[in-house]
């Protein structure tokens, strides 16, 4: 009957584990033991649901009865008292006195046996070793499924919110909408992180016309800000319309031209109502007064100039770096950083009242940033902008919003001006500290001096009312200076990193986007590589990675060079679920948390920060902790790649310090004019199918963009 019981059992579970299936076959030999199915899926269900599955309980239950109902059929009627079957060595005539038994036990012992030892066969015994394999096999299965289906940790859902307090007067005013003001002031909000309060009991005022820089260290909460204002958590009027630049611009069959034009939301309305009044007219309708309406919808289309909307719309496209057979396609076809730039292109060109710009400058390259900045120079309405750019915080805005110590204080002028300004502030303010905190000492010692004397007790409690109803003044709070370390490295002997004319294209029907490129690198190389996008600079550094082959030259370098790159999409590949000493543990593990944490605060990424979720931090936050993984590796070389986003300028001159004192060499693409300055001994032009070097630095490479831009036809 046992194999007949097997069998059932690998029919209805083919795939059931060897060990567990002697185990359960173990069991059916006894089926006999078992009143009915319910307690025999007690004793084997379990086990056979680790093996097949949870889902499978209905049918591992549905045999247990089939075994249960075979067994009976098989063996007969099974007994009501399933006791009387076991206790076959003696039947009882009358009731057992247990004294008596006691007394002639020696004699009895056969008696007692039979009534209180049950002798079971041996084929009724579990076999110990097959349960020890099978609940082994079980535990293994466990553990790996437990590895397999470990969730990762859920990344934080700490979200941004805003407070305000709004007078009822306010509130009543643009309810009605009584006022036409288009000056903006924004009082009495506070802004926070989760439990972090980021900005507190602030107010600000943004003057219709003006071009406002908000400027602060990585995450102090500018972004958000913006996000806020943009949602009109904070109070904006209700007739002002506010843009933010965000998001870039779905991809579908639109066309970038037409994607621009579609946000003149009045245009695009008249315009199709239009074609739909002509369509009535030319199909006969009936309709009265559709050639009046027809009129009125000419008339609204010149007010607005719509006739003159396409070639605004390709100048501003044109100007962010869109050739006219890029400005037909359809949006589809860009990536996400010209997508982004396509929607950069529909906020210039449907002008809001209020325009807000978070890093503008990080997708573009040195030509549409200058375009940019001369285009905002003449912006009409107000613009609020976040940028890392010194030279366009020096060029761009008329005012300058700080953001320091949950606090936000406006200067009049440009980056330049408020470095200036804020400088003399912080000297006016630290002097006059310093002066009250001498009167203070100078009063306070009258006072222990003259404190019990009687004759002066008068001139003593006015001194101490003094001191009561001085101000209390508090002083100069330093920002903490950004501070980067790369590792020291062994010299190399050259050549370090070295292309022979090399030459480059993607495919046989693909256009070549570089030939004959010589390009030679030394530990001490500080060179720079600059270009329009898309002329093939970041391709060219993942040829001197060894990522690309060329399809023409060489590539040689030092069998010691260990090379550190940083991507411009290096901060998008962190975990965000990990913290920032989590990562380095996952990257380098084996080492003690206090090596991990010394490594981020080389880089700025000290304290909590290194503990919390990288998803909490700030775009600036997440480079930093990118380079820190970076440089964990020991690089003798770096390869960085659009470094500065995300930066704050601060941290850009920690970048260009930490890059002057680094004893490898340096190869980086970079549009920022202050950084290149700073670090580039040499200069490389990407464009026209080559790479040259430039005779002049940055100035002439300055000067040759300014002139392309001024030749180009509008």
């Amino acid at each position: 009957m046992t194999g007949t019981h097997g069998i059932a059992i690998r029919k209805k579970f083919p795939g059931i584990d060897e060990e567990i299936f002697q185990y359960v076959e173990g069991v059916l030999k006894n089926l006999e033991d078992f009143s009915d199915g319910d307690e025999l899926h007690d004793a084997i269900g379990g086990i056979l649901i680790e093996s097949v599955g949870s889902d499978r309980d209905h049918e591992i239950r549905e045999l247990c009865n089939q075994l249960m109902s075979s067994s009976c059929g098989a063996s007969g009627r099974r007994t009501s008292n399933s006791t009387n079957g076991l206790l076959s060595n003696t039947l009882l005539a009358a009731p057992v006195q247990l004294s008596q038994m006691a007394e002639t036990q020696e004699q009895q012992e056969e008696v007692i046996k039979s009534v209180w030892i049950t002798e079971r066969d041996d084929t009724m015994k579990v076999d110990q070793k097959k349960l020890e394999k099978a609940e082994a096999k079980l535990r293994e299965k466990k553990e790996k499924r437990g590895t397999e289906r470990k969730a990762p940790p859920a990344i934080v859902n700490t979200m941004a919110t805003a407070t305000q307090v709004v007078s009822k007067k306010d509130r009543a005013l643009d309810a009605k909408g009584g006022s036409n003001t288009k000056d903006i002031r924004i009082e009495n909000f506070d802004v926070a992180f989760g439990d972090r309060v980021l900005i507190q009991n602030s107010t600000i005022s943004l003057a219709f016309g003006r071009r406002y820089a908000l400027i602060g260290r990585n995450g102090l909460g500018k972004t958000t800000l913006l996000r806020m204002i943009a949602a009109r958590v904070l109070r904006i009027p209700a007739h002002i319309t506010v843009l933010h630049v965000e998001q870039e611009v779905s991809a579908d069959d639109t066309t970038a031209l037409l994607s621009v034009l579609e946000c003149d939301e009045i245009r695009h309305r008249l315009l199709k109502e239009e074609k739909d009044v002509q369509q009535q007219v030319a199909a006969g309708s009936g309709v009265l007064g559709l050639s009046d309406r027809l009129s009125e919808i000419y008339t609204e289309l010149q007010a607005i100039e719509a006739d003159k909307a396409p070639a605004k719309a390709s100048v501003i496209l044109a100007g962010l770096g869109f050739s006219a057979e890029m400005q037909a396609q359809a949006t589809k076809k860009f990536s996400g950083g010209w997508r982004m730039r396509i929607a950069l292109a529909r906020a210039l060109f449907s002008q809001p009242d209020l325009l807000l710009l978070d890093e503008p400058t990080n997708m573009l390259d040195l030509k549409a940033i200058i375009w940019l900045e001369t285009y905002l120079v003449t912006w009409a309405t107000t613009l609020l902008l976040v940028s890392h750019d010194r030279h366009f915080l020096d060029a761009v805005p008329t005012d300058v919003l700080h953001l320091h110590s949950k606090a936000i204080i406006s200067y009049k002028g440009n980056y330049e001006n408020f470095l200036n300004t804020r400088m003399e502030r912080q000297k006016n303010q630290q002097r006059e500290y310093d002066s009250q905190m001498q009167l203070r000492a100078h009063v306070q010692e009258f006072i222990d001096k003259f404190r019990f004397n009687a004759k002066r007790a008068s001139l003593v409690q006015s001194k101490i009312k003094m001191l009561e109803k001085l101000p209390i003044l508090e002083p100069v709070e330093k920002e903490t200076a950004v501070v980067f370390h790369f590792p020291e490295v062994d010299k190399l002997n050259a050549p370090i990193l070295q292309l022979d004319e090399v030459s480059f294209r993607y495919g046989p029907d693909s256009p070549i986007l570089f030939q004959n490129v010589d390009l030679s690198t030394t530990m001490t190389s500080r060179t720079c590589i600059v270009g329009d996008n898309g002329a093939g600079k970041t391709t060219l550094l993942k040829i001197l990675l060894g990522d690309l082959a060329p399809t023409k030259g060489n590539r040689f370098c030092n069998r010691q060079l260990r090379i550190g790159y940083f991507s411009q999409h290096h901060v998008d590949q962190l975990d965000l679920r990990l913290s920032s000493v989590g990562l380095l543990q996952e990257r380098f593990s084996g080492k003690p948390v206090e090596e991990y944490r010394r490594q981020l605060g080389r880089f700025g990424v000290s304290g909590d920060l290194a503990l919390q979720q990288l998803a909490s931090l700030s775009g600036g936050q997440k480079s930093r902790v990118a380079f820190s993984a970076m440089a964990a590796a020991s690089p003798n070389f770096l390869i960085l790649d659009e470094p500065t986003n995300h930066l704050d300028i601060e941290t850009i001159e920690a970048l260009g310090d930490a890059i002057r004192r680094y004893k490898g060499g340096v190869v980086l693409v970079s549009h920022d004019e202050r950084l290149i300055r700073q670090i580039c001994t040499e200069l490389w032009v990407c464009g026209n199918n080559t790479v040259r070097c430039i005779e002049g630095g940055f100035d002439a490479y300055r000067k040759l963009v300014e002139t392309e831009i001024q030749t180009t036809p509008s």
